[in-house]
């Protein structure tokens, strides 16, 4: 499986109201809950009012168009990260999934999913 860096960092946040977003922005992942208004996005695109904020975060993603039938996907890189104790964040569109990790792992992680057979 094809795994693309992203070349940009990112930040996670939580923001007040979808007006704070720019969506003419490059990239952005917004989750809505009844509790919370989440988003993800390039750190020199972070609304001035977010409410929290945690910077330094690296990503990248599964390569091409996963069909809603492959099982496991998500999963098995998360095991691989989990068992060299790199913690993940990750979020999904229609159709790929994506992989967030610290900066400071970032290098390592791309480092231990090669060796598990990935390519970059």
């Amino acid at each position: 499986m094809k795994l693309k860096k992203l070349e940009y960092d990112l930040t996670i946040c939580k923001v007040k109201s979808v007006d704070d977003i720019d969506l003419s922005k490059e990239f952005y992942f917004i989750g809505k809950t009844e509790g919370e208004l989440s988003l993800v996005c390039i750190t020199s695109n972070t609304p001035e009012n977010a409410i929290e904020r945690d910077d330094g975060w690296k990503g990248f993603y599964i390569q091409g168009v996963l069909d809603f039938s492959l099982v496991g996907i998500l999963s098995k890189i998360s095991e691989v990260l989990a068992n060299n104790k790199i913690g993940i964040f990750a979020v999904s569109t229609f159709n790929t999934d994506y992989i967030l990790v610290k900066k400071e792992n970032f290098e390592r992680a791309l480092e231990v999913l090669v060796l598990e057979g990935y390519t970059l």
